[in-house]
């Protein structure tokens, strides 16, 4: 059996955030369809576009390791999008539907924050410096998504629920 070090780790969660990118990537347009804002339907169409390159990013760095590039399921991500898909659901054509599908984009992004976070951090540790440049790209990018989620929340998309 080999040894679960943090290489190991690593390797594993690169494969749990890469499965998490395809199912997000899926997802934005049916959450882009079910917004009723414009600003909100263009904050999905946009992170859709950064979601392929963020993928090919992914890729890039499974194939600096000389790893093929595949995902492992990943429970957390699922759950997370489950919670978004029953807000569209329960709430579709309701005035609180925007607020429910940014909350839920917003729980996306702070499972990516942590895990590119982290990964950065097991990156710098076992030297993997082309990797670290590619995470930050891609860390720097979900923050400024949050941000910008948060910003259109307290814009706009929180009082029209109200």
């Amino acid at each position: 059996m080999a040894e679960k070090d943090l290489s190991n780790l690593f390797i594993d969660t690169l494969k749990d955030i890469y499965y998490a990118e395809k199912q997000i990537y899926k997802s934005l347009p049916k959450m882009a369809k079910a917004a009723s804002s414009d600003q909100l339907r263009a904050a999905f169409e946009k992170h859709h576009d950064e979601t392929e390159v963020q993928i090919e990013r992914l890729e890039q760095i499974f194939e600096l390791l000389g790893k093929p590039a595949r995902g492992k399921k990943c429970d957390a991500i699922e759950g997370i999008l489950d919670e978004g898909k029953e807000i569209m659901e329960e709430y579709e054509d309701a005035p609180a539907l925007d607020a429910g599908l940014l909350a839920a984009a917003q729980a996306v992004e702070h499972y990516e924050i942590s895990r590119y976070g982290t990964l950065r951090s097991w990156a710098d540790k076992l030297g993997h410096k082309d990797a670290v440049k590619l995470l930050d790209a891609t860390l720097a990018e979900e923050k400024k998504t949050d941000d910008a989620l948060s910003k259109l929340a307290i814009s706009a998309i929180n009082a029209e629920a109200a």
